[in-house]
């Protein structure tokens, strides 16, 4: 649908949503910004320039390097469906969390090889959960071992299942 010939009162934010699902990840992308859990709000203004549409994101962690790309790829995305005046907006509080996630999200990076976030604990001490079990995603194994607290990206630990020896990503939980 092309929303140029429309007024912005004829474009309800729950247009936008699915479009938003289109955009992926740069770091994992079978998942979608919106399977991420990064976009926090999608607000339409009418202003001086006309529609206006501000999508509100929050990076996985201060300083993320995928935002730049992101912000990027949510403006390409609305551009390419009509939407000239997009701003996008980073909110760093409240800081996002692996619970923000989508439970089909978490499907994805575990079919894409990636073992998706535990629920958040309660207290989130590394010492406490240096034996935190993570299943494998390959075979299912709990058998796994940490080998390096960062993997592929600073929000990824490294492990290896025992048994059947492949190395794979964890999505930390934060």
């Amino acid at each position: 649908m092309n929303f140029l010939s429309h007024d912005i009162k004829a474009v309800d934010a729950a247009q936008i949503w699915p479009i938003l699902e289109e955009v992926k990840d740069p770091e994992v992308p079978v998942l979608s910004i919106i399977d991420l859990g990064i976009v926090r709000d999608v607000v339409l203004e009418n202003t001086e320039v006309g529609q206006t549409i501000r999508i509100v994101i929050t990076p996985t962690y201060s300083g993320c390097p995928a935002m730049e790309t992101i912000s990027m790829d949510i403006r390409l995305k609305l551009i390419e469906r009509g939407f000239r005046n997009v701003h996008i907006t980073q909110q760093l509080s409240p800081a996002w969390t692996t619970d923000w996630m989508s439970e089909r999200g978490k499907e994805k990076l575990k079919a894409f090889g990636i073992a998706p976030p535990h629920y958040k604990p309660q207290v989130c001490n590394m010492d406490l959960f240096s034996d935190e079990t993570i299943q494998c995603p390959r075979c299912n194994s709990y058998r796994t071992e940490l080998i390096s607290q960062f993997g592929s990206t600073a929000c990824k630990a490294l492990y290896r299942c025992n048994d059947c020896s492949e190395a794979f990503d964890y999505f930390k939980c934060h």
